[in-house]
């Protein structure tokens, strides 16, 4: 083939190539949003990012947000698709679980996100994060609504899972509890499913510390995401069975003892101030009622009052007989007479 054929093919590649050769796009003009992050923590599925600035622009610059799952096309985040609005909005923030926990996307699926910033026809680059799953990605935080109720020589807890699981049969929590003796060496035990659980075998009348923490089971990938313990609470435990009789059987020795103490306290000081005790309790005596009425009124003749109410056959008096009595005072009566 000559040379001169050769031209016109040579010019239609030309063409060809020109027309497949990606064009610049004179509208991406703005600056990319810097450092985007996604939060996942509990249920919670958050994307931020920083904004950007402009000197020569007193207009807001907006932000989309697009998302799109494995193997599919790009899709709008709005209201219809996932719960949320995050097109052509001011903040630097995308909350796609706002609506409410449940919202957002599926715990288990793959999902990418890609951000730009916009303002009138311009708009900057697309940033693309890295895709994500959020039960792989998940930062789990420690159970919530912890109460713990003292027991005999026990403490039983209660609590929450940290976010709620729609199908818990691909996906669930178990349960550790590190607990130890105020000033002892810590201990944990565990897992559990239950979200109610009892540590036995415990001293009584102790304080015991604890803290709950949360592990999450992907059983489709066979991955466990440790979650944060709990803060620490700590509690003291109550009596047992054995413990209670004991007090029983220790109350009633030393209330026994004390009563017997106290007995013979009594009866010791009774023989020790008997004659003081005598007199405390001994009745005083009493003033004629003639001269208590005298004494109120010294005018009245109590003589012969008293010679009036007296009469012979009221007198009494003893007679006093010697039956005997020493030699020696024998004698000296019978010299006198």
């Amino acid at each position: 083939m000559r040379p001169t054929r050769l031209w016109p093919l040579l010019l239609l590649l030309g063409v060809f190539a020109a027309a497949a050769a990606p064009a610049s796009d004179p509208l991406s003009q703005l600056p990319t949003p810097q450092h985007p992050k996604i939060r996942l923590y509990n249920a919670e599925q958050v994307l931020s990012w920083e904004p950007v600035a402009l000197s020569n622009s007193t207009r807001p610059v907006v932000y989309r947000v697009q998302f799109k799952y494995t193997d599919s096309e790009w899709f709008m985040t709005d209201v219809m698709s996932i719960g949320v609005n995050c097109t052509q909005i001011t903040a630097t923030e995308c909350d796609f679980t706002a609506a409410s926990p449940s919202a957002g996307f599926p715990m288990d699926f793959n999902v990418t996100l890609r951000l730009r910033a916009e303002l009138g026809a311009l708009h900057s680059a697309w940033v693309t994060m890295p895709w994500f799953q959020h039960y792989r990605n998940v930062t789990v935080g420690p159970p919530e609504n912890i109460e713990v109720t003292p027991g005999e020589g026990s403490l039983i807890i209660r609590f929450s899972s940290p976010f709620d699981i729609a199908d818990t049969s691909t996906a669930f929590f178990w349960y550790h509890v590190h607990y130890w003796e105020k000033g002892g060496i810590q201990q944990v035990k565990g897992p559990f499913r239950s979200n109610s659980i009892s540590l036995d075998n415990l001293k009584p009348f102790r304080v015991y510390c604890l803290q709950v923490q949360a592990q999450l089971l992907w059983n489709k990938s066979n991955i466990l995401r440790l979650g944060h313990l709990s803060n620490t609470s700590c509690y003291e435990t109550m009596a047992d069975a054995s413990t209670e009789l004991q007090q029983v059987i220790l109350i009633s020795v030393g209330t026994f003892s004390l009563l017997l103490v106290v007995a013979g306290a009594c009866f010791f000081l009774v023989l020790k101030y008997r004659g003081l005790i005598k007199y405390w309790f001994h009745t005083p005596p009493s003033i004629p009622l003639q001269i208590e009425e005298y004494l109120k009124d010294p005018t009245q003749p109590i003589l012969e009052a008293l010679d009036k109410d007296s009469s012979p056959k009221d007198d009494v008096w003893d007679s006093v007989s010697i039956i005997s009595f020493p030699e020696k005072e024998q004698e000296d009566v019978l010299q006198t007479l």
